[in-house]
């Protein structure tokens, strides 16, 4: 095995990269400054109800 033969991808990294760019456009794309529901909505956030 090659020491030097590493990758240089990182997946995680890449995948905030696809969240923020989301919300670049979406913001570009809005006339006024996007809610926290739709901010939600694009990152994908899920929220689940307090325990009662």
């Amino acid at each position: 095995m090659d020491p030097f033969d590493v990758s240089l991808e990182d997946g995680e990294l890449m995948d905030e990269v696809e969240l923020t760019a989301s919300l670049i456009v979406a913001a570009n794309q809005s006339e006024e400054p996007l809610s926290d529901e739709q901010i939600d909505a694009i990152l994908g956030v899920q929220h689940t109800p307090p325990p009662a």
